[in-house]
């Protein structure tokens, strides 16, 4: 069974993205020690400037924590946890794909 090269590019950018999520999210906490979610975007002025870089890529993952912990918190159903998963992993393929070009770009 062979794979096909665009859906092998697809893979390889969802996993680079949400490894790079989780890296990035945990980087923030190491550093700030707070945890990185959506409400940094709510600080006003410089800090939400330039925490929307922070945010826009550590998304798939602040979105699988929220959605993990909202199922064993407050009983979301499952369905709910379907749908996002499918954003987070649509999101982690466009963060990883940019990600990889930013890495390509950088090497040549």
């Amino acid at each position: 069974m062979t794979i096909d090269p665009a859906a092998l590019e697809v893979l390889k950018a969802l996993f680079i993205g949400f490894a790079f999520a989780g890296l990035l999210a945990s980087a923030f906490e190491l550093f700030t020690t707070r945890r990185a979610d959506f409400r940094l975007l709510q600080a006003g002025g410089l800090v939400a400037v330039a925490s929307v870089p922070v945010v826009v890529f550590s998304a798939p993952f602040l979105i699988l924590r929220n959605t993990v912990r909202g199922r064993r918190i407050e009983g979301r159903p499952v369905p709910f946890m379907m749908l996002a998963a499918m954003i987070a992993a649509i999101w982690s393929v466009f963060s990883g794909r940019l990600v990889l070009d930013l890495l390509n770009a950088l090497a040549t």
